[in-house]
């Protein structure tokens, strides 16, 4: 049983692009974050995080979970004003 009603709008290419963005950084961030759980666990000292790639793999999760977060919202909002403006016309 298909749940498509000939009202429906279709998905533009901006909330694909948007929802691809926000998922791809978010599963970064949760990789990074889980890279350095293992690490830590594994018993890396302290000190070894301010060389090599450990800064990156640090500030992914910094940056990239808040960028996810934004992201989602401007597709909500996106999506609750098309929905709005075709609601208005019927």
């Amino acid at each position: 049983m298909s749940t498509n009603r000939p009202d429906d709008l279709p998905v533009r290419r901006i909330d694909r692009v948007l929802a691809f963005m926000a998922l791809g950084i978010a599963v970064l961030s949760v990789l990074c974050f889980f890279a350095i759980m293992i690490s830590t666990a594994a018993g890396m000292q302290h000190a070894d995080y301010a060389t090599g790639i450990w800064p990156v793999v640090a500030a992914i999760p910094l940056f990239g979970l808040p960028i996810a977060f934004a992201l989602i919202l401007v597709l909500l909002i996106m999506s609750f004003v098309r929905r709005g403006k075709a609601n208005g016309r019927a």
